[in-house]
């Protein structure tokens, strides 16, 4: 069993996210079909990594599992030093609004609130007092200091993933997990919004898991973890485009290599 104890190349220090022997199924009997099989992973604080893998090999599930989005058939889910997976869906909830981020590839922004008022819906939604001075602060920080009053359908698309990740860093979260998160971009906005999230991991000390097809993506991350059939197949340290690439063709070649 591959076992990833933590990103390649980063000092020692408090774990951020671990997931032991963590499996999942969907479906039953003949139809079953297993999405994460026996994963086994430790990523340290302030730590960028990328989750690549081919379609159907487990990576937004592996996600949606370590972020409490869903739940494991089996194994335990530990963030920020918090088990996920032992309390309920109540604990489970309000564990996500006060640690976790999520920044996903349709940006799941609200079309009546404004730029200022998606980026404080976390406090709303966990009942907390609004921190409006953090907001404005992290809405400059991102290029937005001049849009905080626009609705989203009057941002560009790049705009508007840079609203959703002042989004999930206002509430300075443990651990930011983006799913495809330039999916939905041009080339330039891209790079933008991974250069943010790389200045989120080294400027602010956050952790960030990023699920990505892309290979540029991926080279913004410190590391890069693969899968294939829901197993850990290896890893690659410092990644770059063109390695990442042809890692991704050989993928299955073989198993738990190390880069």
């Amino acid at each position: 069993m591959f076992r990833h104890e933590r990103a390649p190349g980063s000092a020692p220090g408090p774990e951020a996210l671990r997931l032991v022997k963590v499996s999942k199924t969907y479906g039953t009997a003949e139809n079953a079909v297993t999405a994460l099989d026996d994963v086994t992973l430790s990523l340290p604080a302030g730590s960028f990594t990328a989750v690549m893998g081919p379609s159907g090999s487990g990576k937004s599930t592996l996600l949606q599992c370590a972020a409490g989005l869903d739940r494991p058939d089996q194994g335990i889910v530990v963030v920020d030093g918090a088990e996920m997976t032992a309390g309920g869906e109540a604990e489970l909830t309000k564990f996500r609004r006060s640690r976790i981020g999520f920044v996903f590839q349709q940006y799941n922004l609200l079309p009546t609130l404004t730029v200022l008022q998606n980026t404080l819906l976390p406090f709303k939604l966990a009942r907390r007092r609004p921190d409006r001075a953090g907001a404005r602060e992290i809405l400059g920080r991102v290029g937005l200091g001049d849009r905080l009053g626009h609705y989203p359908d009057e941002l560009s698309g790049g705009q508007r993933q840079r609203a959703a990740i002042a989004r999930a860093l206002v509430t300075r979260p443990s651990v930011i997990f983006a799913d495809e998160p330039t999916g939905a971009l041009d080339l330039r906005s891209a790079r933008e919004v991974l250069a943010l999230l790389r200045d989120a991991v080294r400027t602010h000390g956050r952790t960030v898991v990023m699920v990505t097809h892309d290979p540029v993506a991926a080279s913004y991350a410190d590391a890069v973890v693969f899968l294939a059939d829901g197993r850990l197949a290896g890893w690659m340290h410092a990644p770059t485009a063109d390695a990442v690439a042809e890692r991704l063709a050989h993928l299955g070649d073989t198993v738990d290599a190390e880069v």
